[in-house]
C-alpha cells in the first residue's frame, strides 16, 4: 500500500510541475519520452551518490550502481548472470548445424 501511496504523491507533483509549465497530460510523445528517460536517470541519483560518499570515483560510483543496465537495459551480446536456461530452451535432442547446400 505504501507503494502506491508513493507512486500517486510521485505523480501529483510530475501532474504539478506540468501544469507550472503548461504542458497537459497525456504530453506530446517526444516530451514524454525525454520525461521517462529523467525519470530513468533520476533513480540512479541516490545509488551513485551512495556509491561516492563511500569514498568511490564517479566512474566507479555509477559502475557499482549498474546505471547502464537499469537505464539502457540488457545490451545486445550480453548475458546476464540471473538469466538460466529453462528446460524449453534446451533441444529435445542433438540436431547436427545446418549446412547450406553446395558447402
Amino acid at each position: 500500500m505504501k507503494l502506491y501511496l508513493a507512486s500517486l504523491g510521485a505523480g501529483l507533483l510530475v501532474g504539478i510541475v506540468y501544469s507550472l509549465i503548461n504542458v497537459r497530460s497525456p504530453a506530446p510523445p517526444v516530451v514524454a519520452l525525454v520525461g521517462l528517460l529523467g525519470i530513468l536517470i533520476g533513480e540512479q541519483i541516490v545509488p551513485v551518490a551512495k556509491n561516492l560518499l563511500a569514498g568511490d570515483s564517479l566512474r566507479a560510483a555509477i559502475g557499482l550502481a549498474d546505471c547502464s543496465d537499469h537505464v539502457l537495459g540488457q545490451l545486445p551480446g550480453r548475458q546476464s548472470a540471473a538469466v538460466e536456461r529453462s528446460p524449453q530452451d534446451t533441444p529435445l535432442r542433438d540436431t547436427p548445424p545446418h549446412t547450406p547446400p553446395g558447402s
